[in-house]
């Protein structure tokens, strides 16, 4: 997919954005000691990381398969 490869700022700025906002998320729901909903945020706040990640790695997934 040549599209994370041509807009680099862009995603760059999605990078960074779930970065922040899980980083702030899981932090936020680990100040929430002793409630479920505090484990739910720390969880989504997960996922963005993870996505944050996987945005990270998509372009060098053309370069793997071939």
């Amino acid at each position: 997919m040549k599209f994370w490869k041509e807009h680099e700022r862009l995603r760059a700025l999605i990078i960074a954005l779930f970065f922040v906002v899980g980083l702030v998320m899981i932090i936020s729901g680990w100040k929430m000691t002793g409630k479920l909903a505090g484990l739910g945020i720390m969880l989504v706040g997960l996922v963005l990381l993870l996505a944050a990640i996987l945005v990270y790695n998509k372009p060098f997934e053309d370069a793997k398969r071939q």
